[in-house]
């Protein structure tokens, strides 16, 4: 008799791969997700940082400007012309001048945008304060100062199904990146 597999033998382990196959892909899916989206906030996190050694250096202050586009947010460093601090009306006129090109997470970032998932609460544990991902006041000013100071707040960044948050300590300019676990329903330090 010739060796080889019967019918029944491939159609077994044929079934046996989609069904690993059919676990693998979305376990695959939701881990590149949170990959993806942590590195969104780190690199966020990072462009704060980057911000308030720019103002150290600089002696000035400098501000990330974040600005509603479509359904989510673009921004872009400017830094202080005029030692008012960084102002829209100033940017408008030209004043407070750009440090670099405007951008928004989902250039660097596929899926992955600002916004807080409207069924989680926010890093403070509270709920129903809304679904917008940059809480750093009303003109959307996030600033670093020369004495390493910052704007106080919270910029969320959501991606497929992974939430992270990143902090910004106004006292220190300091930054946290916190990720929201699911299985505890708290915020997490990363």
């Amino acid at each position: 008799m010739a060796p080889g597999f019967t019918l029944i033998e491939l159609l077994f382990t044929l079934a046996l791969a989609a069904i690993l196959g059919g676990i693998a892909v979305p376990m695959t899916t939701s881990a590149l997700d949170d990959v993806q989206t942590a590195a969104a906030a780190r690199y966020l996190s990072g462009r704060v940082l980057n911000g308030r050694m720019e103002a150290l250096k600089r002696a000035s202050t400098v501000a990330l400007r974040f600005e509603v586009a479509g359904a989510d947010y673009a921004f872009a460093a400017f830094l202080d012309g005029n030692d008012n601090g960084v102002r829209t009306s100033d940017i408008r006129s030209g004043v407070d001048t750009p440090l670099g090109a405007v951008e928004r997470l989902s250039d660097n970032f596929r899926g992955v945008r600002f916004g807080l998932r409207p069924d989680l609460p926010d890093a403070d544990g509270l709920r129903g304060r809304g679904t917008d991902g940059v809480r750093i006041g009303s003109a959307r000013l996030l600033s670093t100062t020369a004495d390493g100071t910052a704007t106080s707040g919270t910029l969320y960044v959501a991606g497929r199904r992974a939430q992270y948050a990143v902090r910004v300590l106004g006292a220190t300019g300091r930054t946290r990146v916190l990720k929201f676990d699911p299985g505890t329903g708290a915020w997490v330090s990363r």
